[in-house]
């Protein structure tokens, strides 16, 4: 992923900063606890395509 174009991205739900993981090819919200996949260097952002974190989830 491009890091400016990560740079623009905000979660799609409440606008606020996402967190890239790499290794598990997901967006992350952690306001919302809403995790967004990346499939084929496209981020999905939608709401529907989201999963949630587990609560046991931590995200740094």
């Amino acid at each position: 992923m491009d890091a400016k174009f990560l740079d623009i991205l905000v979660c799609p739900v409440c606008k606020g900063p996402l967190v890239y993981l790499k290794p598990q090819q997901e967006l992350v919200c952690k306001g919302d606890r809403l995790a967004f996949p990346i499939r084929d260097d496209i981020p999905v952002m939608l709401e529907e395509e989201a999963r949630e974190l587990a609560p046991e989830e931590e995200i740094e």
